[in-house]
């Protein structure tokens, strides 16, 4: 049985094809109603994805959208592999960490976002 990578350990064209197929299970789990599995996978593509970004494009005391969550800002102290810790700006300020892949800068978008 062939022990399954990280993401940290796969290529770029590896982690593209991890991605659509954790897209594909998703849809079907959301077609089936299995909100829970869908939203597992959802978080697996997202954490693959942000395999795909240069963490040095993200920079500490920057803000950016929260991917998927409209109007809502993340400021970032600083960075520890491909997560961005910081704090919602709409929030409590309590520390927490989110992938790289879950932000972006005002008017643009990251890659694979569908």
């Amino acid at each position: 049985m062939e022990k399954e990578k990280r993401y940290s350990e796969l290529s770029e064209f590896e982690l593209h094809q991890e991605i659509a197929k954790l897209n594909e299970k998703a849809r079907k789990a959301e077609q089936l109603g299995m909100v829970n599995e869908y939203a597992v996978l959802e978080r697996k593509a997202i954490m693959a994805k942000a395999y795909l970004l240069n963490p040095s494009d993200f920079k500490p005391g920057d803000i950016y959208e929260i991917e998927g969550d409209p109007g809502a800002y993340f400021k970032i102290d600083y960075l520890n592999g491909v997560f961005a810790w910081g704090y919602r700006l709409a929030g409590s300020k309590k520390e927490e960490a989110l992938p790289i892949s879950m932000l972006r800068k005002e008017g643009t978008r990251q890659a694979d976002s569908q």
